[in-house]
């Protein structure tokens, strides 16, 4: 069950830190944060950024194998970029509709996949 808390959490995390990071973008695309000073926009995502921590670091606690779970340290990071790169892909089409995804953008997420692959093999 570490496992599977494990990736739920990391999908948590990475919706959080994906609207820390770029979604300031989006308010300042509608006018809402156009005027807002730098330090502004900083603290907003810091705060957005707060639960992104809130969620990451009991999932690498949970997953990590020292701990209980299932996963060594470079399975759990492996693991967190392709989570981060799928969340990142289907919130930026939602917010930003007309940043598509092309060929070379699946054919790196199958490239990403091998790399899990790659990863858990003994």
């Amino acid at each position: 069950m570490n496992g599977l808390y494990t990736i739920i959490l990391l999908v948590l995390s990475n919706v959080f830190m994906t609207l820390a990071w770029y979604g300031h973008l989006k308010l300042q695309q509608t006018g809402i944060s156009s005027n807002w000073p730098i330090i502004c926009v900083i603290l907003f995502s810091w705060g957005i950024a707060f639960f992104e921590y809130c969620c990451q670091v009991p999932a690498n606690r949970l997953g990590f194998v020292d701990n209980g779970g299932p996963f060594n340290l470079v399975q759990l990071k492996v693991i967190q970029e392709c989570i981060s790169l799928i969340v990142f892909a289907v919130i930026v089409n939602i917010m930003f509709q007309n940043q598509g995804l092309r060929w070379n953008h699946y054919a790196a997420f199958v490239l990403l996949i091998g790399a899990v692959y790659l990863v858990f093999l003994k």
